[in-house]
């Protein structure tokens, strides 16, 4: 015999709790539901299961064998199916004390850390991983499974809002970094056509900046010539503090090189910015890991990006 369609966990649950309570009042009481509402679910399922299972006697619903009976199995069909919820949930990562965090590298310098020290605060037993590189490698991981949350640069990414939360955190200009020895004049702001000559490292393909760095010499109306590629901003800039050539960088990395390096805003033409957001799967919005991270992001936008427009190099 197939178990009707109608027959839910809800009406099991229901039928349960009228069953440790003996009486309709008490188990909706405690379901907080209303007498009328429990009384329909046992008569339905009472329909659904196709034999008596209740008997009236004055005013009250008494249960016959066929409802112990029933009940002994609607125990154990409900303990497994929570098991069964619980494992799934598990398995997916949802409520554990492990979290998987992938970001871009140059968000190591001070948001991942802020984020990172809140989220202890809030859940000490939480254990992090981080996996770092590029917008491209991050969704990946993100929509495969691999990665419970990310952060990176929604202005270079596509991103499905039907399946992904997105938590905006602030917006970052580009600046042009060049040897701090380079010959740069007085000028306030880079007009990259002067620049047709010059050598540029950039990042590979896939990362927030390289997308931003072919907008920009786009505009300028030539290909710039790149010499060297690399996989992470650091290793970018020591190439331009060698000398290597010049490069286009997020203004979040100004307080660790500005000492280092000369750093300028970009001219009108050529200016762009970065939105950098936290983003998670939209079926996991309520997993306390992410409420934590989600409450720590809100936090940290309202501190640095009182208006949208700030870049994150300016707080302390």
């Amino acid at each position: 015999m197939k178990i009707d369609a109608d027959i839910s966990f809800r009406k099991l649950e229901i039928f349960i709790a009228f069953m440790a309570s003996g009486n309709i009042a008490r188990a909706a009481e405690q379901l907080n539901l209303s007498n009328v509402s429990v009384h329909r679910a046992l008569h339905t399922l009472e329909e659904n299961v196709r034999c008596p299972l209740f008997i009236h006697q004055g005013r009250s619903l008494k249960p016959l064998p066929a409802a112990r009976t029933l009940l002994e199995y609607a125990l154990d069909a409900v303990d497994v199916m929570v098991k069964g919820i619980d494992e799934a949930r598990n398995k997916a990562g949802l409520g554990q004390k492990h979290m998987r965090i992938g970001t871009l590298y140059s968000l190591t310098l001070e948001t991942v850390p802020r984020l990172i020290m809140g989220m202890k605060l809030r859940r000490p037993d939480l254990e992090l991983d981080l996996t770092m590189g590029s917008n491209q490698l991050l969704l990946e991981k993100l929509q495969q499974g691999e990665l419970d949350a990310i952060l990176l640069s929604i202005t270079d990414s596509q991103i499905d809002r039907r399946r992904h939360e997105v938590l905006p955190l602030f917006e970052d200009h580009i600046f042009l970094a060049a040897p701090a020895d380079a010959q740069l004049g007085t000028r306030t702001s880079v007009d990259l056509r002067d620049y047709r000559q010059q050598k540029f490292v950039s990042l590979a393909e896939g990362f927030a900046t390289f997308h931003g760095f072919q907008e920009a010499f786009s505009v300028a109306g030539f290909d710039a010539n790149i010499v060297m590629r690399v996989n992470d901003i650091f290793s970018m800039l020591s190439l331009v503090q060698a000398g290597v050539g010049f490069a286009l960088v997020p203004g979040r990395m100004r307080r660790i090189y500005e000492n280092s390096l000369q750093l300028l805003p970009l001219s009108e033409p050529y200016q762009m910015r970065q939105t950098i957001a936290i983003v998670f799967d939209r079926n996991r919005e309520h997993d306390p890991n992410l409420l934590a991270l989600v409450a720590e992001g809100r936090m940290y936008a309202r501190e640095i990006s009182p208006g949208v427009g700030s870049t994150p190099a300016e707080p302390a």
